[in-house]
């Protein structure tokens, strides 16, 4: 009895959580899809003071957005890369410090897709 008692509780605990925990990464807001885009942006142009500004005004943090951020497809380093921002390429590269094989396993990627207008 004690046994059904302890896993209907732990059942009861862990599915609301794992309800909260599903919806907020299925969805993004507009604010945070436009800030997204706006980093993608800023690290395209190769300017890394334009970056740094676009960062700070959304409250992002260097390897936070080197780490998560991707953008059309490609992750932010290799975006900016593949498009001739070695500058931006460089100094998100440089704020990733050391990244083991588990700790990029285990990152969720935020990806945006945008065009050029």
């Amino acid at each position: 009895m004690t046994t059904i008692k302890t896993t209907l509780i732990a059942l009861a605990t862990a599915v609301p959580a794992l309800a909260f925990s599903l919806t907020s990464q299925a969805t993004t807001t507009s604010y945070m899809n436009t800030a997204l885009v706006e980093v993608c942006k800023a690290a395209q142009s190769n300017k890394v003071l334009k970056l740094k500004s676009v960062m700070k005004s959304h409250r992002l943090q260097n390897k936070t957005v080197a780490l998560k951020v991707m953008c059309n497809g490609d992750d932010i380093i290799t975006f900016a890369a593949k498009n001739g921002a070695t500058k931006t390429a460089a100094k998100l590269q440089e704020s990733m410090g050391e990244v083991s094989i588990t700790d990029v396993a285990v990152i969720e990627k935020i990806n945006v897709t945008f065009t050029e207008s």
